[in-house]
């Protein structure tokens, strides 16, 4: 690990700038050292001599502040401290936007594999109901914002569409209409679902970190975009919807595909921002080629239609 004064890089020199301002830490031994995942920000194990837990501190990456709210994240940080799914926080660096948390010892990030073991995901699916029945968050972003947002953006950066962009505007359009039409069910959603966000311990049980997209949303949207992340077929978004609500329903089923290719969009979309502004060793260009990819082959099931006339 790091000390004090060893930084090389851009990210270690203002970790350094941001830990020496904390009081509590002043005349400390101070060690820190980067640690892996997430692809937005750059991230820290923070030790700090005489204290028994060690921090998570992250430091936001260039542009991020164009679709995170840090503030309204460090909020969903603490609503889930208090529920008792996501570690401890601590608002030492908060008038810099930066935030801190326990760092979990004795969890490790979850892996897409993880997620086969049907205990694992009605752990997951338990965490979901406990923080979509929490109050709700200073934020509401739905998805269509979201969408919305990051198609003004790419605009304003003059960044990369696909050839078939007005099409899938277009369904993108059609699908927003139908479930407008419908009724949004707004919720506080994690919106985030990379699996190294899911801590998993010795026990199965689950914890969740990174709450940097979190705001009221769509319920099922929540759900959906983390069966896309998990590649879950349809049956196991059958046993989903069942676990969830108690029971199988089919117009949940509907809603649950339709919004898994809103997902897919808004998260094209918004590695086509990243492509322009992201200074992380990342490939946002290949990744937002993909999201947009799997958004066509689910609108062009041929149920397509029938799925939005039954929302």
């Amino acid at each position: 690990m790091n000390e004090i004064g060893m930084a090389t890089t851009d990210a270690e020199l203002a970790v350094e700038a941001a830990i020496t301002q904390i009081p509590d830490w002043h005349s400390r031994k101070l060690r820190y050292k980067a640690v892996l995942g997430g692809i937005s920000n750059t991230n820290f194990r923070i030790e700090v001599e005489g204290d028994s837990l060690s921090y998570f501190l992250k430091i936001p990456g260039r542009g991020t502040e164009m679709f995170i709210d840090r503030k309204a994240a460090a909020a969903a940080s603490k609503q889930a401290e208090i529920i008792g799914i996501g570690p401890r926080t601590f608002d030492y660096l908060a008038h810099l936007d930066i935030e801190i948390a326990e760092f979990i010892d004795g969890r490790r990030p979850s892996t897409h594999r993880d997620f086969a073991d049907p205990q694992i995901r009605r752990a997951a699916v338990s965490i979901y109901r406990d923080f979509h029945a929490a109050p709700d968050l200073p934020l509401t972003k739905t998805v269509f914002d979201m969408i919305d947002e990051h198609y003004a953006q790419v605009e304003a950066l003059g960044g990369y569409w696909p050839v078939d962009h007005t099409w899938l505007h277009e369904q993108y359009r059609q699908a927003r209409a139908a479930i407008e039409a419908s009724g949004l069910d707004l919720v506080p959603c994690f919106n985030d679902p990379m699996p190294g966000n899911f801590l998993i311990g010795e026990d199965k049980s689950i914890k969740l970190i990174d709450f940097e997209y979190a705001s009221n949303n769509e319920r099922l949207y929540d759900l959906a975009i983390w069966s896309g992340e998990m590649f879950f077929s349809e049956a196991i978004d059958r046993e989903i919807i069942e676990d969830y609500f108690g029971r199988y329903d089919t117009g949940y089923h509907a809603r649950f595909i339709v919004l898994k290719a809103l997902a897919d969009i808004k998260w094209s979309t918004w590695a086509m921002v990243q492509n322009r502004i992201s200074t992380l060793d990342f490939d946002f260009y290949k990744y937002g080629i993909w999201k947009h990819m799997r958004a066509r082959y689910i609108i062009n099931d041929p149920r397509w239609p029938l799925l939005l006339k039954a929302l």
